[in-house]
């Protein structure tokens, strides 16, 4: 039995007065986590929803949500979290692409979904309100039996280089992905996990997420970010560990220290989507002194958490996003499919019980994802040093190529970014007669800073080859960036090119 609720079941007779999952006033315990997940996978069946169904949710974090995870393994069907910040024509596409059966959506999203050709059901988790309200059943005691190769989870990419595709999670790469958390971060039943990433999204869900409940530890929910609260909720929960996104560890990191709350019971924040500096890595340990900043690296495709940085390497590895966990096999390989060695520059790819077997309906996009020995081509470049500790370079589909020169513009984007001016930077390719391609960096400066272009030249200068310099530059005031953190280059291209 693979079925999610098993878990629940298990902890439910060995510890049911325990913590289970805390949202707002609402606190569960075990037990009764149990119960009102079989009474929402009762309304579930009751609307025709079972074994192999698809249900969208579109809906911010709430106890609602990590219910209906559960309620849906237990019926047998398969959950499709849904970005709630697409436009109804986007959600459209992805909910008849997938041939979604149901929609259910928080209340503030129901004028958006109007429209759709799936019934939409309601949900008013805002409020706190009990979704057993709106999914009213007999209790569902008996889960519907789930194997690995079974369909648990579709998640549409973020789309940062092409039309979303539907990613197929079955329960092996679910449960493969929660052991190698549960190993590489040493879970146990008293870990408490701050959930404030958007749980439509892997690094909120799954980095570690719920291999948490595999455990027996507890989920805190948090409904949006707000880093004040944030700090207050590990304060005041004593939690134990965290997922942000490189944009929330900034806004934390800028709170007023004298302020902060005691935040000695978090053990580790795990990061991920770009290469952290390392004034942010030490900033973090100034703030959490006895926390971990674990750089990890990850795709949706392989329910994330690839790599992730070993214990006491941060600093001397700076730049890295650590090794490889156990189960996954990643290699660096050519455009021939041919594996490099340690220190050349090719494409992440990977291999292993968590991996995706492929893309929902598309069987043409799945081939070209896939090497014949079953090596998922990630789109990602980069290179492991002689330790094995991965460095990432660039998107493979990011690389400037300027008079016949590779530039990793990630390589760009870390100088610039210690720029004393700067306050965030991307770089991209823009268009030019002579070279075909030249950098160009978009940048957000600080409060009160101003950047002139001969500045920024004369910096890079400094510090790289000419021919890797940007050409041109332009402030703005905010990157387009995915819930995970990273920037969305063919978001920003199309923003600032428009008009050249």
């Amino acid at each position: 039995m693979l079925n999610l609720s098993a878990q629940l079941r298990f902890h439910a007779r060995t510890r049911p007065q325990a913590e289970a999952l805390i949202y707002g006033e609402s606190r569960l315990d075990w037990s009764t986590l149990e119960q009102r997940v079989q009474q929402l996978a009762g309304g579930l069946g009751a609307r025709g929803i079972g074994p192999d169904s698809i249900v969208g949710l579109v809906m911010k974090n709430s106890s609602a949500f990590i219910e209906l995870i559960y309620a849906l393994s237990h019926v047998g069907a398969v959950c499709l979290p849904i970005n709630f910040r697409l436009s109804g024509e986007e959600i459209a596409y992805i909910t008849n692409h997938a041939g979604v059966d149901m929609v259910v959506a928080d209340a503030e999203f129901s004028a958006v979904l109007e429209g759709l050709d799936q019934p939409v059901l309601i949900l008013d988790s805002a409020a706190q309100t009990d979704p057993r309200e709106a999914l009213s059943g007999d209790p569902l005691v008996t889960p519907h039996p789930r194997a690995g190769h079974d369909l648990m989870r579709l998640m549409y990419t973020s789309g940062t280089t092409d039309r979303p595709k539907g990613v197929t999670h079955s329960y092996d790469n679910f449960h493969y992905k929660n052991m190698d958390m549960i190993v590489s971060l040493q879970l146990t039943a008293q870990d408490r996990l701050c959930m404030v990433g958007p749980l439509y999204h892997v690094g909120a869900c799954d980095l570690p997420g719920m291999a948490v409940h595999m455990m027996g530890g507890t989920l805190v929910v948090l409904r949006d970010f707000d880093a004040q609260r944030v700090v207050e909720t590990i304060a005041r929960e004593r939690i134990t560990g965290i997922w942000l996104a490189p944009v929330m560890t900034s806004g934390i990191l800028a709170l007023a220290r004298d302020d902060l709350p005691d935040l000695t019971s978090l053990r580790w924040c795990i990061a991920g989507g770009e290469r952290t500096p390392e004034a942010r890595i030490r900033d973090f340990g100034r703030v959490f002194a006895k926390a971990r900043y674990v750089d990890a690296y990850g795709m949706t495709e392989t329910v994330s958490g690839d790599t992730m940085m070993v214990p006491g390497r941060e600093i001397d590895k700076i730049g890295s996003v650590g090794r490889p966990v156990s189960m996954v096999e990643v290699e660096i390989r050519d455009d021939t499919g041919s594996t490099l060695p340690a220190g050349v520059v090719g494409e992440i790819c990977m291999r292993g019980p968590k991996v995706t077997r492929g893309y929902w309906k598309d069987p043409e996009r799945t081939a070209a994802a896939m090497h014949p020995d079953g090596f998922l081509r990630s789109g990602d470049m980069g290179y492991f040093d002689e330790e094995g500790f991965l460095y990432l370079t660039d998107r493979k589909k990011d690389m400037i190529i300027s008079g016949g020169e590779n530039i990793a513009s990630s390589e760009l984007e870390r100088v610039i970014f210690q720029m004393p001016q700067v306050a965030d930077v991307a770089v991209i390719a823009k268009p030019d007669e002579k070279w075909g391609e030249v950098p160009m960096a978009v940048i957000v400066p600080k409060a009160g800073q101003s950047l002139e272009m001969e500045e920024l030249n004369a910096y890079c200068r400094s510090r790289l080859a000419g021919f890797k310099c940007p050409k041109d530059m332009k402030l703005v005031a905010e990157l387009p960036r995915n819930p995970s953190g990273k920037i969305l280059k063919r978001v920003l291209r199309d923003e600032v090119l428009k008009d050249l």
